[in-house]
């Protein structure tokens, strides 16, 4: 009788991870058996079962020595926000890793506005041009050019032919009691309030994905073997006023006010462009994405709670 093949564990690096769907990567990880590294800044630990490395990513000399002559299968990094990030990356991890996952955004198509879910190809990072000298230390500066800095953090990687990296494209995340991010509970406090929300005159759905699907996803794209660009987003497209109904079902009495704006701030979730992800590269990969309006109850549910507080 012939012995069954051992399968190797992988070794990972998981740079960052310590919140929201990072942690459930890393879990899901360690319950496939892989061997787990999780270097951050020391700021939380990681969960229980990975090892934990300490540095500063910014500082070259610091990461370096926090990852001594360790190497890695895959590396994902979900904290890379600028091409300097990138770069120092790049240079530290060059031949130590056989792949490398850059947990990208949706907003590097923020100066999109197709009439059709947009393809990788709308924005090559073979073609955008990189400015290290930016302020990109300047917190005010990363969070007003986000998108800006994960297209050039993109470049810097797609410029090395030899550096075998990926970046996923993440759709607008919902999901989870850990959602951090306040956006649900803006709408929710509106509709508790009957206080009006601020939309474009012309507002554009959007594409999402589940807390627990891009966490799926980025764990499946660390064993796939596709480089470049590629979109993470569940099936369907979904409206504000949709997203709205789904928070409102959680509200008894709740009334939901829209409030058409030509110039001005919106609420998050409603948008002057339309930039949805198309999904069938990934697809056509092998992953099998939700449909965004199956999981949106749930997701709501899970972020308010059952009362909607």
């Amino acid at each position: 009788m012939k012995k069954a093949r051992e399968v190797k564990a992988r070794e990972v690096l998981v740079i960052g991870g310590n919140r929201y769907f990072g942690k459930r990567l890393i879990t899901r990880l360690l319950a496939a058996g892989d061997r787990v590294t999780v270097l951050n800044r020391g700021s939380s630990p990681p969960p229980a079962g990975a090892v934990h490395l300490i540095a500063d990513r910014d500082d070259e000399k610091s990461l370096t020595e926090a990852l001594g002559a360790r190497t890695f299968d895959v590396v994902v990094d979900q904290v890379c926000y600028t091409p300097r990030q990138a770069a120092i990356a790049r240079r530290v991890l060059a031949g130590r890793t056989r792949r490398y996952v850059l947990t990208s955004t949706v907003e590097v198509y923020e100066y999109e506005d197709s009439p059709g879910l947009v393809h990788e190809d709308a924005v090559d990072p073979r073609t955008v041009t990189v400015d290290l000298e930016l302020p990109w230390d300047d917190p005010d500066f990363l969070e007003e050019h986000y998108g800006e800095g994960k297209r050039q953090a993109e470049a810097v990687f797609a410029a090395d032919p030899a550096f075998p990296y990926a970046a996923v494209r993440v759709a607008h995340v919902l999901g989870g009691a850990d959602d951090f991010t306040g956006r649900l509970e803006h709408y929710a406090d509106r509709i508790r309030k009957a206080e009006p929300i601020a939309v474009p005159a012309v507002n554009h759905p959007a594409t999402y994905i589940h807390v627990e699907e891009i966490a799926g996803f980025l764990a499946w794209a660390a064993g796939a073997d596709f480089t470049g660009p590629v979109n993470a987003a569940s099936h369907g497209v979904v409206t504000t006023a949709e997203l709205c109904a789904a928070v409102a079902a959680h509200i008894p009495d709740g009334r939901t006010d829209f409030q058409p704006v030509e110039v001005g701030e919106v609420s998050p979730f409603s948008f002057t462009r339309s930039y949805g992800m198309d999904n069938s590269l990934a697809t056509a990969l092998g992953y099998p994405f939700g449909d965004v309006r199956r999981w949106l109850p749930r997701a709501v549910a899970e972020t308010l709670g059952k009362d909607g507080v």
